[in-house]
Protein backbone atom coordinates (compact mmCIF):
# COMPACT_ATOMS: atom_id res chain seq x y z
CA UNK A 1 0.00 0.00 0.00
CA UNK A 2 1.41 3.55 -0.74
CA UNK A 3 0.23 6.51 1.15
CA UNK A 4 0.56 10.33 0.31
CA UNK A 5 3.74 11.61 1.79
CA UNK A 6 1.65 13.79 4.39
CA UNK A 7 -0.52 10.75 5.21
CA UNK A 8 3.08 8.78 5.81
CA UNK A 9 4.45 11.22 7.84
CA UNK A 10 1.57 12.00 9.88
CA UNK A 11 0.96 8.28 10.54
CA UNK A 12 4.99 7.75 11.28
CA UNK A 13 4.68 10.26 13.75
CA UNK A 14 1.82 8.59 15.30
CA UNK A 15 3.46 5.76 15.45
CA UNK A 16 6.79 6.69 16.85
CA UNK A 17 4.90 8.98 19.60
CA UNK A 18 2.88 5.83 20.74
CA UNK A 19 6.48 3.86 20.65
CA UNK A 20 7.87 6.52 22.77
CA UNK A 21 4.56 6.28 25.37
CA UNK A 22 4.97 2.44 25.40
CA UNK A 23 8.53 3.20 26.50
CA UNK A 24 6.77 5.03 28.98
CA UNK A 25 4.46 2.70 30.39
CA UNK A 26 7.30 -0.08 30.43
CA UNK A 27 9.14 2.45 32.72
CA UNK A 28 6.42 3.18 34.99
CA UNK A 29 6.03 -0.20 36.04
CA UNK A 30 9.61 -1.25 36.22
CA UNK A 31 9.57 1.79 39.02
CA UNK A 32 6.51 0.49 40.43
CA UNK A 33 4.55 3.26 39.62
CA UNK A 34 0.96 3.90 40.92
CA UNK A 35 -1.68 1.65 38.78
CA UNK A 36 -3.61 4.56 38.13
CA UNK A 37 -1.12 6.74 36.10
CA UNK A 38 0.27 3.42 34.31
CA UNK A 39 -3.41 2.66 32.91
CA UNK A 40 -4.01 6.54 31.88
CA UNK A 41 -0.59 6.01 29.84
CA UNK A 42 -1.29 2.46 28.57
CA UNK A 43 -4.66 3.35 27.54
CA UNK A 44 -2.64 6.52 25.41
CA UNK A 45 -0.97 4.32 24.05
CA UNK A 46 -4.07 1.94 22.48
CA UNK A 47 -5.70 5.50 21.33
CA UNK A 48 -2.77 6.68 19.38
CA UNK A 49 -2.70 2.72 17.86
CA UNK A 50 -6.03 3.17 16.98
CA UNK A 51 -5.46 6.53 15.59
CA UNK A 52 -2.93 5.39 13.23
CA UNK A 53 -4.77 2.06 12.16
CA UNK A 54 -7.72 4.60 11.45
CA UNK A 55 -5.25 6.96 9.65
CA UNK A 56 -4.26 4.01 7.55
CA UNK A 57 -7.34 2.62 6.55
CA UNK A 58 -9.23 5.68 5.66
CA UNK A 59 -6.32 6.64 3.75
CA UNK A 60 -5.80 3.48 1.98
CA UNK A 61 -9.57 2.45 1.64
CA UNK A 62 -9.88 2.17 -2.11
CA UNK A 63 -6.67 1.04 -2.72
CA UNK A 64 -6.52 -1.64 -0.23
CA UNK A 65 -10.52 -2.92 0.25
CA UNK A 66 -12.84 -2.03 -2.39
CA UNK A 67 -10.78 -3.01 -5.22
CA UNK A 68 -11.34 -6.63 -4.50
CA UNK A 69 -10.30 -8.99 -7.51
CA UNK A 70 -13.49 -8.37 -9.86
CA UNK A 71 -13.42 -4.40 -8.76
CA UNK A 72 -16.36 -4.81 -6.86
CA UNK A 73 -15.76 -3.86 -3.08
CA UNK A 74 -15.67 -6.68 -0.40
CA UNK A 75 -17.71 -5.45 2.36
CA UNK A 76 -17.02 -8.26 4.86
CA UNK A 77 -13.24 -7.18 4.52
CA UNK A 78 -14.16 -3.52 5.10
CA UNK A 79 -15.84 -5.19 7.88
CA UNK A 80 -13.30 -6.97 9.55
CA UNK A 81 -10.11 -4.15 9.31
CA UNK A 82 -12.92 -1.87 10.85
CA UNK A 83 -13.16 -4.28 13.64
CA UNK A 84 -9.88 -5.31 13.78
CA UNK A 85 -9.52 -1.51 15.18
CA UNK A 86 -12.41 -1.74 17.84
Amino acid sequence: MQLEPETLKSVTNRLKRAQGQLSGVLRMIEEERDCADVITQLAAVSRALDKAGFVIISAGLEQCILAGEDGRPDRAELERAFLSLS
